[in-house]
């Protein structure tokens, strides 16, 4: 599931100061810090799977040929060590409901399906590696890809729900900014600190944006596998295409987090 990472809560406020990394980062050290997340090295083994799978399916090679024979070993072993970094990942869910500051019963509810349906789904894939590893009867693999697949697909139900909810947020954070930066401008006074927290907001939308259009390209390989990829959006170039779309989002939001 790709961080879809995951739900968010409540948006901040405009006047909060969001801090960013220092620009001249060095690229060696960045690089490091992002290879010690688990999320960063699942990406990038994400990014090998998807685009592999696109060289699949578009046909590049022919079946026949050993190299296509390769890829699709190299597909398939990849695909069971990205379930293998899912090991506990369900805690992360359920402590960012625990601290989730909701306001109504209808925040409660979409928190739960959001965070709820992805922290079921991080819980059955580690049964689901098990079963592939041959470490438990694998006659079990094809219920629990199942369940899987439909509390994924559920849990971006309520992660897109989340995040379209802050988009309104921040877009209306971002008017009344603007008649704050507006003010200023006619009183004549100095406004650097208006228009620099006025760049991390509009980083902040660009962001948020790119996580629904993630959990969207996510929710669409979900709904394929509920459907056994069978009926229309399940076509494989379309599917690992989305895969790949979702791979470099989420690279890019690990990378500048980290």
């Amino acid at each position: 599931m790709g961080t879809k990472a995951s739900a968010s809560g409540p948006s901040e406020t405009s006047v909060t100061p969001i801090q960013s990394k220092p620009k001249d980062r060095d690229f060696l050290n960045h690089l490091e810090a992002y290879l010690a997340k688990r999320d960063g090295v699942d990406k990038l083994l994400k990014i090998s799977r998807y685009a592999t799978k696109i060289i699949l399916a578009s046909s590049v090679f022919p079946e026949t040929l050993p190299v296509a024979q390769r890829l699709k070993s190299f597909e398939s072993s990849v695909g069971l060590s990205r379930k293998a970094f899912r090991l506990g990942k369900f805690v992360q869910d359920v402590n960012a409901l625990r601290n989730s500051h909701l306001d109504s019963k209808q925040e409660i509810f979409i928190s739960i399906v959001a965070y709820g349906g992805e922290g079921l789904y991080y819980f059955v894939e580690q049964f689901i590696w098990l079963a592939k590893s041959g470490l438990i009867d694998g006659k079990h693999s094809r219920n629990l890809q199942k369940i899987s697949a439909w509390a994924e697909f559920i849990g971006y139900l309520g992660s897109i729900t989340l995040k379209i909810r802050d988009l309104r947020q921040i877009t209306e954070d971002e008017k009344c900014l603007n008649a704050s930066i507006e003010i200023v401008i006619s009183k004549g006074i100095d406004h650097q600190v208006e228009e620099a927290r006025m760049k991390k907001l509009r980083e902040k939308l660009l962001m948020k944006k790119l996580s629904i259009v993630q959990d969207l390209a996510d929710g669409l390989m979900a709904l394929a596998d509920i459907r056994d990829g069978k009926g229309r959006l399940s076509g494989p170039l379309l599917l690992a295409s989305a895969g790949l779309l979702s791979a470099i989002i989420s690279t890019h939001k690990n990378w500048v987090s980290c």
